[in-house]
């Protein structure tokens, strides 16, 4: 009988500490969730150019507690966007970019069709641009943050061919 209550005590003990490592994990970016504002489809050299958003950026999950750390800023688990890109880029970059309408300082990250993670903080003034030289044919995973704990603040993401 004591055998069997130590067992389940460190059988407890082991998953309580699974259950906190799970959930700091979980807490993080994750590019298997479903999107907050959908997903489209662009073929390189896509017309209209640029192709525009409106979403909210923001969120409460804190970029310093996340592997890998990419740098500082709050943003959702789930990717806000999901953009399906192919072909090759006439122009050889593809630019994501994220513009406040609210004056927040804005925060964009992306996960490439090669499973790397992008950061950008302050591309233009406050608002955040990412450039992909070359880029991948895939799915492109995108979140738009904010430098400072907040949500909903209105901004529209911007994906472009051409110089931004």
């Amino acid at each position: 009988m004591i055998k069997r209550l130590f067992a389940l005590a460190v059988l407890a003990v082991g998953l309580l500490g699974a259950g906190q490592t799970m959930g700091q994990s979980m807490a993080c970016p994750n590019w298997n969730n479903p999107t907050v504002f959908g997903q489209h489809y662009l073929n390189a050299g896509f017309l209209p150019d640029p192709y525009v958003r409106n979403i909210t950026a923001g969120g409460r999950v804190d970029l310093r507690n996340c592997q890998p750390y990419l740098g500082p800023g709050y943003v959702v688990t789930r990717p806000d966007f999901r953009l399906q890109y192919q072909g090759r880029s006439p122009t050889g970059r593809l630019t994501v970019a994220l513009e406040s309408r609210s004056n927040v300082d804005t925060i964009l990250v992306v996960n490439a069709p090669d499973g790397s993670w992008h950061y950008n903080d302050d591309y233009r003034g406050l608002d955040s641009a990412i450039v992909f030289r070359n880029p991948m044919s895939g799915q492109y995973d995108i979140w738009a943050g904010s430098y400072y704990r907040s949500s909903n603040n209105p901004a529209r993401l911007i994906i472009t061919e051409y110089n931004y």
